[in-house]
């Protein structure tokens, strides 16, 4: 997660739904030919492909979600949404993968020849769809899981599309039924190898952890280096999104020299310096009443 890009939820809104209605067409001309030339590998994909749009859908909905206001009950609004959907992303990515693994070494020992011309014509407009769809999200994909979530579900299937396309070639000119299932293993370990780190800090940001990209020593440094701060306790660091980072700290002054000014211009600096979006800050002073938070096991 970095802080030096901002987008608003509508900014994707518009990619959504030219994904969205670029797959459902795929799937609706995949199974149709599928259907009509009796190719289970194409009707199979073609369900693939239709997990994918209600995975695009997902991310949408979180996307759309998190721009929503907060309200009483849910304070901080949706925004948690879109770590929720990059989390399932992944869960459906991983899932996606095992299942065409399981295909792909059934293949190795009961090879299946590629369903003649037109299978390999279908994925070939898989790899195009999917590859502009991806493209749609690859600037997003860099600074939000929630982005690289639908940008990954797409990325995987124009190159799960282009290994039919390959491995289908090969296959009629050399007869190599071995082909198939082997570009297919090969796929899966380069997805999976895009698809881990998403997991991973998705499963990071689901539990409050220190979002990928913000250096907590360094901002415990910067804070205890500031003028008049005797001590700081019980700071925290967690995303609110997969986009807004927040930060509550408590700071000992040694002095009363500090006013909202102090509070404001350092929000500030904690913003443009670590890309903090949200921070709350308690001022304490030595001579007050100990803070129950200090020294029972917070950071």
């Amino acid at each position: 997660m970095s802080h030096q890009h901002s987008h608003k939820p509508e900014d994707y809104n518009r990619a959504f739904a030219i994904g969205v209605a670029l797959n459902v067409i795929f799937v609706v001309i995949e199974a149709g030919y599928g259907i009509a030339t009796g190719s289970l590998a194409l009707i199979a994909d073609a369900g693939h492909n239709l997990s994918d749009v209600i995975g695009l859908l997902l991310a949408w909905g979180a996307n759309f979600l998190s721009g929503k206001p907060p309200t009483e009950k849910r304070t901080y609004g949706f925004r948690k949404l879109t770590i929720m959907a990059s989390l399932a992303s992944a869960i459906l990515l991983l899932f996606a993968l095992g299942c065409i693994t399981w295909e792909a070494i059934g293949r190795l020992f009961h090879p299946k020849p590629i369903e003649g011309i037109t299978v390999i014509v279908v994925a070939a407009i898989g790899v195009v769809i999917n590859t502009i769809t991806a493209l749609l999200f690859i600037s997003g994909q860099k600074h939000d899981l929630n982005i690289k979530g639908a940008f990954l579900h797409m990325a995987a299937d124009a190159a799960i599309s282009l290994g039919v396309v390959i491995a289908g070639a090969v296959i009629m000119a050399t007869g190599w039924l071995w082909m198939d299932p082997v570009v297919s293993l090969l796929i899966v370990v380069v997805i999976l190898a895009g698809t881990w780190p998403l997991l991973r800090d998705s499963v990071n940001l689901a539990i409050d952890s220190v979002p990928r990209g913000i250096d907590i020593l360094g901002i415990r440094d910067y804070l205890a280096s500031l003028e008049n701060v005797a001590q700081i306790h019980d700071l925290h660091v967690w995303a609110m999104s997969t986009t807004e980072v927040a930060l509550s700290v408590h700071l000992i002054i040694s002095d009363d020299s500090w006013d909202n000014n102090f509070l404001s211009n350092l929000q500030q600096e904690l913003h443009d310096r670590f890309g903090i979006a949200h921070a709350t800050i308690q001022i304490e002073r030595p001579n007050d009443t100990p803070c129950m938070l200090n020294g029972k096991g917070c950071p």
